[in-house]
């Protein structure tokens, strides 16, 4: 029990972002572990999939290539991970907390009795003490989320049972290339020894992808707003503001939930997790689901008129006041300056 194995999940050919992300986390853990980083690859035309990986230090890549992998169907690729991991071993395994993720993970750990924490914003190495039992657990997988409405976070650790599962969601970790040169070993795999064909009952016929309109994650400047805007025609502002800062609307949770904004715009743990160059945040309190999702920005400007709003604990720069009077003027202010 002594690698690191991440699941990719693949679309045209291409790498999902989540998983590279997941791999440069995981290739950092594996050199705190000092053990080794795999991942595994389930589709069909896979050969260009380790020129897209091994830069980000991935020592063995597994590839289950047959056209009856894609697109995803959940009866094979639990199969092949179940009986995969059985082989292998793994102490960790890292997913996507993707649609495929939140479908995939679950079974598999619940097949190998393993357990698996969703939705983590942070993964760290470190020793459990087991006060009843006596006992300390060295080199335990430090999984860590908001937990209780968001009210705490907590750090789940899973001493006994093998492999320590986890799955992260898109833009939480970053995404780092280790080595442009490195290339690591490739095994195929023989499905037969890992998949029946039983697993393939069910055939995906057709498929509708409708891909989002709005970008979050590619926004340099996100202008984003809470509760405190108050109404519908207030929100309005905040794309005024983004435009003349040639920026994205994004919103809070709470924001979304009143009817302000549409759900693809909420940032936060139940929505995109954003690392933009300036974040401007109106009238949003800063409840932890929502500081989750965006407090990697590079600078925060908090707009709010409680002084003491949680927010300000992590702004760069805090206006206090009401965003009826600050935004018009920043507004006005940034057409008159801007080139």
């Amino acid at each position: 029990m002594n690698n690191i194995i991440v699941y990719l999940e693949i679309e045209d050919g291409i790498v999902g972002d989540v998983s590279l992300e997941l791999l440069t986390k995981g290739r950092t853990l594996s050199d705190q572990l000092k053990c080794k980083l795999e991942a595994v690859a389930a589709g069909c035309q896979l050969d260009k999939i380790g020129a897209q990986v091994f830069p980000f230090g991935v020592d063995t890549l597994y590839l289950a290539d047959d056209k009856r992998l894609t697109p995803y169907t959940t009866l094979p690729h639990t199969s092949l991970l179940v009986n995969l991991f059985k082989e292998e071993k793994p102490q960790i395994v890292l997913m996507g907390a993707t649609s495929i993720g939140r479908d995939l993970g679950p079974r598999v750990s619940s097949a190998l009795f393993s357990g698996l924490t969703a939705d983590c914003t942070s993964l760290e190495i470190g020793t459990y003490e087991d006060k009843k039992q006596g006992k300390v657990y060295e080199n335990l997988l430090y999984q860590i989320r908001p937990a209780f409405g968001g009210n705490i976070v907590a750090t789940i650790v899973n001493p006994d049972c093998r492999p320590q599962m986890a799955t992260v969601r898109e833009g939480v970790m970053k995404k780092e290339i280790r080595d442009e040169k490195f290339v690591g070993k490739t095994k195929k795999l023989d499905l037969s020894k890992y998949i029946s064909d039983m697993d393939f009952v069910i055939e995906v016929i057709e498929r509708h992808i409708e891909k989002s309109k709005v970008n979050l994650k590619a926004a340099p400047i996100i202008v984003s707003g809470g509760y405190g805007m108050g109404s519908a025609e207030n929100f309005k502002m905040l794309y005024d503001l983004a435009a003349v800062l040639g920026g994205e609307v994004g919103a809070s949770r709470a924001a979304v939930d009143s009817g302000m904004a549409e759900h693809e715009r909420q940032i936060g743990q139940t929505g995109t997790t954003v690392r933009p160059k300036l974040y401007i945040a109106c009238g949003i309190s800063g409840q932890i689901q929502h500081i989750a999702g965006m407090q990697e920005s590079a600078m925060i400007i908090a707009i709010n008129n409680d002084p003491q709003a949680p927010i300000n604990q992590i702004a760069d720069y805090i206006i206090t006041g009401t965003v009826e009077e600050v935004i018009p003027k920043m507004i006005q202010y940034y057409k008159k300056n801007s080139k």
